[in-house]
This record gives C-alpha cells, structure tokens and sequence, in this order.
C-alpha cells in the first residue's frame, strides 16, 4: 500500500510540489498538506457541499455593512486560499463591488488564484483581488484592518486550539464576520458498508489530531472561540455526497484516508490494504456511494451602531 499520503487530502504530489498552507513557521519542513491537482478535483465537491443557508445571514450584515460606510468595496480575505476555489465559489454569490485579499504561504497557488479569481459579483459589481503571502495562523486585528468579512475552506482542522483562538480574536478585533467552511468532523458513511469502516475512521481521526492539531474537534473549538469573542455562531452540515458521477475524487479521497489511518496505526496494514483494494474495485464499478460529513461555521461579530 502507497502510505505517501497525507490526511484528508489525497495522495502528496510530486516531488517539489509546494504546500498549500504551511502554517508555522521555524518549524522542520512538513510534507504537502494539499496538492494543487487535490484542489482542483475536490472543487465541484465543495461547491456543491457548502451550506447556502448560511449566506442570507451573511448578506444582511454586509448590506448593513455598507448602509454605515458607504458604497466602498468590500474587503474580504480569504485565509490558506489555495487555488482560490472559495473565491470563485462566493464571489458570484454576494452583490456589490469586492476587493479580495488571498492570504497563502505558497506563491505559486497565490498566482494561480489570483489569476483565476472571478471578475463579477452576483449584480455584475467588480471584483478585484490582491496577494499576501503570509502565516495565517498568526493573524493580528491590524492585519484584518478594514476587513468586511473573513473567509477560509477546509482550514480550521488544519490548526491548533491556540490558532483557532488568535483567528477569532482577530476577526473580533477587526470587528468583521468570518464564514470558515468545510472543516471535517470525523464522521463518514459508506455504503455499502465494511466491517472495517470504523476502524479505518477511528484511526484516520486520530492522525487528523497529530500534532496538537484540531482535527475532528475544530468546528466545536472555533465555535467556542468566536462565541468567547462576543459573536453569535451559526453552525451547518456541508457533507461530500460522492457517487458514481465522481469516482476520480472518490478513489483519490479513498487513498488518503486509508493511507492516513495506516500511518497511524500500522497494524491494520494487509487489513487495510484488502480493504483498499475492494473499495476502490466497487468504486470502478459505480457501486460505491460516501458520504463525508463536513461543517460549516458562520461567525457575527456583535453588531455595532444599531446594524442587525
């Protein structure tokens, strides 16, 4: 079994290939957490997955936003914004001009983001963007300064308790809302279902926390944060619903989190690697249906001058 692989996101790329967010620094060289090919394939999966509902919350305090500034663009910035897939999903869904800030630490993919970002918002309004190559697990309120809304996608599992709680105070002290989507919760469904399902889920969430990482806790942990903060959270279900029309991400996914769990736990290795070998034959097949349970979290801070 290829155990090259990385939690939750597929197999590592080539050799050379840079990270997509390499959060801190002073610390050895860490493998890829996302390859830019894994962006690219899981894109159609996470916009499809992303709760809407959570977005007419969001426009009413932008639209408040703007009724006490003005007509100014608004400022967002987009946090770990890898191939910028949360742009070009977002953009086009909030009206009024838009100046995208895309924070990465890989200067590649803030090209290639920037490159691909959309140019029109939902009324036909502009949008332009901007890069910073930078840590986002070290985020200041002056960093976020004139910031209108923070957003980031499959990040918050990717960080420490401590980082989680650096992001909600910033995005508290610059006073502007974060919508975090996409963070996983340690649940997945398959059916047909394996006697090995558990084990390789159990094993997969524990590597998701090496590290002092949050992993399957994020969501609560950054709930807990930004409410401590003075914000009202609304949490929603954004699952990966993977079937027949999907299976070269479901193959690629199926690699990662198996390989992940058997780094984990090398004991289940020849176990695992029948279990692979199965799932992957009834994927070819167009017989295998997953479901990865994801959440997304919106963050208000509280409002201010009698906005709602």
């Amino acid at each position: 079994m290829d155990s090259s692989v990385v939690a939750g996101a597929g197999p590592v790329g080539r050799p050379g290939e840079r990270a997509t967010v390499r959060l801190r620094d002073g610390e050895p060289e860490e493998p890829p957490r996302y390859a830019p090919e894994w962006l690219r394939l899981r894109e159609p999966a996470d916009a499809a997955a992303r709760a809407l509902d959570l977005l007419d919350p969001l426009r009413i305090r932008l639209a408040n936003l703007r009724d006490g500034t003005g007509t100014g663009a608004l400022a967002v910035h987009d946090l770990g914004c890898g191939t910028g897939s949360m742009g070009r999903w977002l953009a086009p869904r909030l009206d009024g001009p838009q100046h995208w800030v895309l924070h990465d630490r890989d200067p590649y993919l803030l090209h290639f983001a920037a490159a691909a970002s959309p140019r029109a918002a939902a009324d036909g309004s502009g949008v332009t963007v901007e890069t910073r190559r930078g840590d986002v697990a070290r985020l200041t309120p002056d960093a976020l300064a004139g910031a209108s809304l923070v957003t980031a996608s499959a990040l918050l599992d990717v960080l420490t308790r401590a980082e989680v709680a650096t992001l909600a105070d910033a995005c508290a002290g610059a006073g502007c809302p974060a919508l975090l989507t996409l963070s996983v919760v340690g649940r997945v469904e398959l059916t047909p279902a394996d006697p090995l399902d558990a084990e390789i889920t159990e094993a997969f969430n524990a590597h998701q926390r090496r590290g002092g990482l949050l992993g399957p806790d994020a969501v609560t942990v950054a709930g807990e944060a930004f409410a401590a903060s003075g914000a009202a959270v609304r949490v929603r279900p954004s699952p990966w619903r993977l079937g027949p029309a999907e299976v070269t991400l479901t193959e690629q996914w199926l690699r990662g989190w198996v390989g992940a769990a058997v780094e984990e736990r090398p004991e289940l290795g020849d176990r695992a690697e029948r279990y692979l070998r199965d799932r992957l034959a009834a994927c070819a097949a167009g017989e295998l249906r997953v479901v990865v349970h994801h959440t997304d979290l919106l963050a208000l801070p509280r409002p201010t001058g009698g906005a709602s």
